[in-house]
C-alpha cells in the first residue's frame, strides 16, 4: 500500500480538528483527485502526506513507512511552479539534483561520490519540449514552459509519489488539457502514484482514476468516488465523464 491513513487526526491551533479519526488508502501507481470546496483541507492533506504537516493522532504510512519528515522520493509541485527568477530553465530543472547531491538522498548524508547527476535533468527537458528554452528565464517563458519545467525538475528525482496543488489552474484550458494529459501519461510511464488537489469538478474527473471527496471539517470518512476511464482517449467526451461530473456536482451541492 503506498498511503495509508489510519485513524488520522489533525488541526490547527484553536481550530476545530479539520480531519478526525480519517482512514484512507491508496495503491501504487493508481491516480488520485482531492476535490472539496475551500477550506475543506484538501491542501492540508497533501502537506500532510509531502512530510510538511505532522498528525496529532492516528498514523500516516508511506510506501509502509511512517511518514516523520519530507522523503526523498516524494515529489511536490505547487501552482506558483517554485521557480528561482535568476536561474535559466535548466538551472531551476537541476535543482532538486543539487540539494540532493549536497545532502545526499536521505536529506542528512551526502553521496559517497559527490555526484549531482545533473546531466540526468537533459532528457526530461527533451521529453518536455524545453530543451530549445534551457537557457531562457522564467520571466521569458509562459505559464505552461514554467510549470513543465517544474514537472522535469520533479522528476528528474525520481520520485515514486507526485503531489501536485491545484498545478494547473492558472493556465489557460488548452495549455491546462495539454499538460493534464501529459502528467498522466508521465505516471504511467514512470509507475507513479498521484495526487492531484483540484477545486475543480471536471479537473478531478479527468486526472482522477479514483477522487476523493472532501466536506467541511470534520473530515472522519473518506468519500471515495471509482472513475475508472480517467485517462482514456476520448474519456472527456463519454457518457461516464459527464456522468462522473454530474455526480460530483450533486455530492458537493448536497453537503
Amino acid at each position: 500500500m503506498m498511503i495509508q491513513l489510519d485513524s488520522l487526526t489533525f488541526g490547527y491551533p484553536q481550530a476545530p480538528p479539520v480531519f478526525q479519526d480519517f482512514n484512507w488508502r491508496a495503491a501504487r501507481g493508481e491516480t488520485w483527485a482531492i476535490l472539496g470546496p475551500s477550506g475543506c483541507g484538501k491542501t492540508t492533506l497533501l502537506y500532510l502526506l509531502a512530510g510538511l504537516r505532522s498528525p496529532t493522532g492516528g498514523r500516516l504510512l508511506v510506501d509502509g513507512q511512517p511518514l516523520t519528515r519530507p522523503r526523498p522520493h516524494t515529489g511536490l509541485i505547487l501552482q506558483e511552479y517554485g521557480l528561482l527568477p535568476w536561474a535559466t530553465v535548466r538551472e531551476n530543472a537541476e535543482l532538486g539534483l543539487r540539494v540532493r547531491g549536497f545532502y545526499g538522498p536521505d536529506g542528512t548524508h551526502a553521496p559517497r561520490d559527490g555526484s549531482t547527476a545533473a546531466h540526468s535533468v537533459l532528457p526530461w527537458l527533451e521529453r518536455l519540449g524545453l530543451d530549445a528554452l534551457a537557457d531562457k528565464f522564467p520571466s521569458q517563458i509562459s505559464g505552461g514552459q514554467r510549470q513543465r519545467t517544474a514537472i522535469a525538475r520533479t522528476l528528474a528525482l525520481q520520485p515514486d509519489l507526485l503531489l501536485m496543488d491545484e498545478p494547473f489552474s492558472s493556465l489557460d484550458a488548452i495549455t491546462r488539457s495539454d499538460l493534464q494529459s501529459l502528467t498522466l501519461e508521465l505516471c504511467a510511464e514512470q509507475d507513479l502514484t498521484l495526487v492531484i488537489v483540484t477545486h475543480a469538478i471536471e479537473e478531478a474527473a479527468v486526472m482522477g482514476r479514483k477522487i476523493l471527496l472532501l466536506g467541511e471539517p470534520p473530515n472522519t470518512q473518506a468519500v471515495i468516488i471509482d472513475n475508472p476511464g480517467a485517462g482514456s482517449p476520448d474519456h472527456q467526451h463519454s457518457e461516464a465523464y459527464t456522468a462522473t461530473c454530474h455526480d460530483l456536482r450533486q455530492r458537493m451541492e448536497a453537503a
